[in-house]
């Protein structure tokens, strides 16, 4: 049966679309079969991670949620080969670039229960183990609704007083809407600041478990979303975070 797993922040600038794509790398790491959707349909950014820039003529989600495109026709294949020497898939449902078509969405919107249905549609034709959702930011209906189908929301936060902010509403609205599990993910922690404490403040506030605390690296910055940290640099700190959380999701939450 697939999972599906949203990957959500109150704010821009957390680092979301950038776990989200290491996340899914991870998992597919481990032999699985993997999408990711990318519905920050107003600023998407998974593909570049993936270097894989849709050309004109090849389908986007856009083409599917506006038009009468499959959904098979939108998923590109973009595994790379050390995913595909540990006998793992990863797919990449990507948003238009184009920025007449990024207005046309944001002016006339789409109907989520057509993406919603777009997950399952595209597991069941791929057999997918895992579907990774990299939602746009903050609280808006077509987020809540795609959050709620979800078997577990992870919450991206940086450690500032707006994140934790937002992010106490974000997760509240998720607990109302039944989400089965939430898990939080602290991203782009500095150097002075004391892990073991921020864990313990961010649990005490939101009464959530932590999935991960992870490092603000000088190397991911130098990387600048040109490839995908965990295969660059795979004994990182960053890398060996997001890989273990990576096994806490598939052996505890998503299991």
């Amino acid at each position: 049966m697939t999972r599906i797993l949203a990957i959500h922040s109150f704010r821009g600038g957390t680092g979301k679309s950038n776990l989200t794509a290491n996340l899914a790398t991870a998992i597919a790491l481990k032999g699985k079969k993997v999408a990711i959707f990318d519905t920050d349909l107003a600023s998407p950014g998974v593909h570049v991670l993936f270097g894989c820039s849709p050309q004109p003529g090849q389908c986007t989600l856009n083409d599917h949620l506006q038009g009468s495109e499959s959904i098979h026709d939108c998923a590109h294949d973009v595994t790379p080969e050390q995913v595909r020497q540990a006998h793992g898939r990863l797919w990449l449902v990507p948003a238009a670039m184009e920025s007449d078509r990024i207005a046309r969405l944001l002016r006339e919107g789409y109907e989520v229960e057509k993406l919603n249905d777009a997950f399952f549609e595209l597991s069941d034709h791929l057999h997918l183990d895992y579907v990774l959702v990299d939602t746009h930011p903050g609280i808006n209906e077509e987020t809540l609704l795609s959050a709620a189908i979800a078997d577990c929301l992870l919450m991206i936060m940086r450690p500032d007083s707006q994140d934790y902010l937002g992010t106490a509403v974000a997760i509240e609205v998720a607990e109302r809407l039944d989400v089965p599990a939430i898990r939080m993910v602290v991203n782009k922690l500095p150097e002075h600041f004391d892990q073991l404490q921020v864990k313990e403040r961010v649990a005490s506030s939101y009464d959530v478990p932590i999935g991960a605390v992870l490092p603000l690296s000088d190397d991911l910055l130098t990387l600048a979303s040109g490839g995908l940290a965990l295969l660059t640099f795979p004994t990182h700190q960053w890398s060996q975070g997001v890989q273990e959380l990576a096994d806490e999701l598939m052996l505890r939450v998503l299991a």
